[in-house]
């Protein structure tokens, strides 16, 4: 029966599955499939600060699915930072030139119109028009021109042209996350939309997989799989479904994580018996030790300018988050707040450190202020696991156990404003957002 060492074992609690004797089937792979959408969003909590915004529906939306409005506004309610107006009875579209003093009158400050048609090659034009309110303006407008199967990215597109314009920060809808699901014997690796929907299968197993990484770019994953009896480390694209081994090495090969760069990962090798940190370029070789204690050190992840690296060690007596420089060396506790802390997410601005800690006996969710060490819970739960900040670092999605069920949360920082993404069935586990694509 393969195991990860003892610290790894302990710094999981609802990976414990992991430790269960593995089946006889063999692994498959292939390149990303549909699946149908296994989540529904559920939004609570009130934000300090919401923008009043209307949508009506695309005209033309009705000869395609799936519904543009309604992923918009469902996409920007969820970001903590939007509250939807009911639209004024009346079709509009993107040539519309509506009365914006009604809309105001109506409480929006802004509106959103639009459209969809098909266009002669059996595309789709998606357009559509934002207009202020407040001040009586057009702030200008876009064309998507898709096929059917991108429709729904299209709607995250709007979705962040509309956030940009009025927040002036980047929109996140158009990313993907990660994460793993675990039905019977069944293992299988999931990358979906940001908001959970249109959900594809990267590779599915008999035999456990955990820890996804997103490479730079959002073209590739690192994983660890158990399909060869013990815990080794894989990168695989997703376009063509093609993986490579990147790290087998006698013992435990666990908790990938890229560099900034994409040159290189973090790894957690247990080649001098316990579990240290060390470094492996990404076309694979010889790895470089980056700690060098008699405890347990793992969980690494690179800062996002890639000069510093967040770890988990228990060289104080337990398990507490360290920061050292890229090259190793030098270790200083970050945390202090409890007697168990593990799973640090940096977020990509480099301001806030997510992480799990354990209060009482319940894992919970929490973020370090890096700049003054304020630590705040996010959340009263008992079960949160595997923390991941979206790319504008506005949002952490993480695993949960919500009214007996798994689940993947997304939180504003201030843990205001949480959504829900409920699976059908299953286990659900180990998310992690996507970067930017490039």
């Amino acid at each position: 029966m393969p195991t990860l060492n003892r610290f790894d074992h302990q710094l999981r609690p609802r990976r414990r599955a992991v430790l269960a004797t593995l089946g006889a089937l063999p692994l498959l792979a292939w390149p990303l499939r549909d699946a149908r959408a296994q989540f529904r969003v559920e939004v609570a909590g009130v934000g300090l600060t919401q923008f009043p915004f209307s949508v009506v529906n695309f005209r033309g939306n009705e000869a395609a699915s799936p519904n543009m409005a309604a992923i918009v506004r469902a996409n920007l309610e969820r970001s903590g930072q939007f509250r939807f107006v009911e639209p004024l009875a009346g079709a509009l579209d993107e040539t519309a030139h509506p009365d914006l003093s009604t809309w105001r009158g109506q409480g929006a400050d802004s509106l959103l119109t639009g459209s969809v048609s098909r266009l002669a090659d059996g595309r789709f034009d998606v357009r559509f028009r934002l207009w202020d309110a407040v001040r009586g303006q057009d702030l200008g407008g876009l064309s998507y021109p898709v096929t059917e199967a991108d429709l729904r990215l299209a709607a995250h597109r709007v979705s962040d042209h509309v956030y940009e314009k009025i927040t002036g920060d980047k929109g996140v809808f158009s990313t993907r996350i990660a994460y793993v699901t675990k039905v019977g014997v069944r293992h299988t690796l999931w990358v979906a939309d940001a908001d959970g929907e249109n959900p594809r299968a990267a590779l599915t197993s008999t035999e456990p997989i955990i820890s996804p990484s997103w490479a730079p770019g959002g073209t590739q994953l690192a994983y660890v799989s158990f399909e060869a009896r013990k815990p080794v480390i894989y990168t695989h694209d997703l376009a063509s479904g093609r993986r490579r081994l990147l790290a087998n090495f006698r013992g435990s090969n666990s908790a990938p994580a890229w560099s900034p760069d994409g040159r290189q990962l973090l790894l957690t090798l247990s080649l001098s018996g316990n579990s240290q940190v060390y470094v492996i370029s990404a076309d694979g070789g010889e790895p470089r030790r980056l700690t060098h204690s008699n405890s347990i050190d793992t969980e690494a992840v690179y800062s996002p300018d890639g000069q510093s690296i967040y770890f988990i060690s228990d060289r104080g007596g337990s398990p507490q988050i360290y920061r050292m420089g890229a090259g190793g060396g030098n270790a200083q506790r970050l945390s202090f707040s409890g007697n168990y802390n593990i799973s640090p997410a940096p977020s990509p601005d480099g301001r806030w450190l997510a992480y799990i800690s354990r209060v009482a006996g319940a894992f919970r969710l929490h973020v370090m202020e890096l700049a003054s060490g304020t630590v705040t819970a996010l959340t009263n739960t008992s079960a949160d696991e595997s923390p991941s900040f979206a790319p504008n670092s506005r949002l952490i999605i993480y695993a949960s156990r919500d009214r007996g069920q798994d689940a993947l949360m997304t939180s504003t920082v201030d843990g205001r404003i949480k959504s829900r993404l409920t699976g059908a069935q299953g286990d659900i586990r180990e998310p992690e957002w996507g970067p930017f694509m490039r």
